[in-house]
């Protein structure tokens, strides 16, 4: 059975430049920029590379940013009190905390001080709320990077049955959230989950993000399935795993997602498109 590649890297360009469209006209219609703001807490390796990918990508699409790098030992008031200072300030349409945090800082803490109307990760209580009832202005980047892919790739998504391995605020419950959304019938499976393979088996959409390398194998999964692989897994050699094995994988799926190359791509174009939603609803 061929299947199809699921390219996330172009399907990102695509938003991109649609993006960059969008903050032109911005621009010729405001005389500003977009403008994000990114804060880092910490000396966090892959943090860093985040932060970078995140400010150049900014630059492609004709956003400004700023980031507010602190050490280690700061402080949960620094930090929130630039939060606050970057709410009041009409120059910054969206706020990216970047985490992890430090251990003796509280992340429920830090989240909720970000303002709803600049919170571009989707993560503020309220935008979780506004989600779950009908869809927020602003969710999260890579849930939502998630349902475009399945989109973009010609999945039926009304009446499947979709399986969302995981249960995190960050994309297991609102991936969730959003495949009901589109009608599908959902079940998220989790670490506690028994005979994960019977729930797979009659899975159309399996979105995973489990965090446990090439755990999930091509005898695992329904025949035609489209497969969302978030999984971000550093092997012993320095290389990057998802959760799917991809080469077993791909000889059932319909179509998949690779990795590296598939929803990470999504979710930094889908935190461009999210701070230019920002932006526009600013300034009416």
């Amino acid at each position: 059975m061929a299947y199809q590649l699921i390219d996330g890297k172009a399907i990102a360009r695509e938003v991109r430049i649609e993006v960059k469209r969008r903050a032109n006209e911005f621009f010729i219609n405001t005389g500003v920029k977009p403008k994000l703001a990114v804060i880092l807490a910490g000396d966090n390796p892959a943090s860093q590379v985040y932060v970078a990918s995140k400010k150049k990508a900014c630059g492609w699409v004709g956003m400004e940013s700023a980031s507010y790098e602190f050490p280690s030992s700061v402080s949960e008031k620094e930090i929130i009190d630039t939060i606050y200072a970057l709410n009041e300030d009409k120059s910054v349409n969206g706020i990216l905390v970047q985490l992890p945090l430090p251990k003796h800082i509280s992340e429920e803490n830090v989240l909720r001080a970000v303002s709803k109307d600049k919170d571009v990760d989707g993560f503020h209580p309220m935008n979780a709320g506004e989600l779950m009832r009908k869809g927020a202005n602003l969710e999260p980047c890579t849930p939502a990077g998630c349902i475009y892919l399945l989109k973009k790739a010609g999945a039926l998504l009304s009446g499947a049955n979709a399986v969302v391995i995981g249960r995190s605020n960050i994309v297991g419950k609102p991936v969730a959230m959003m495949l009901l959304r589109e009608n599908c019938t959902v079940t998220i499976c989790h670490s506690k989950t028994k005979n994960l393979k019977d729930y797979l088996q009659n899975a159309d959409i399996v979105v995973s993000a489990m965090g446990r390398a090439r755990a999930i194998t091509g005898d695992m999964l329904k025949k035609g399935a489209y497969v969302i692989d978030v999984g971000i897994n550093r092997m012993e050699d320095g290389t990057i795993a998802g959760d799917v094995d991809f080469e077993s994988a791909k000889e059932v799926a319909g179509a998949i997602t690779p990795v590296p190359g598939g929803v990470g791509p999504m979710t930094i174009a889908m935190l461009m498109n999210n701070t230019m939603i920002a932006a526009e609803k600013q300034y009416g």
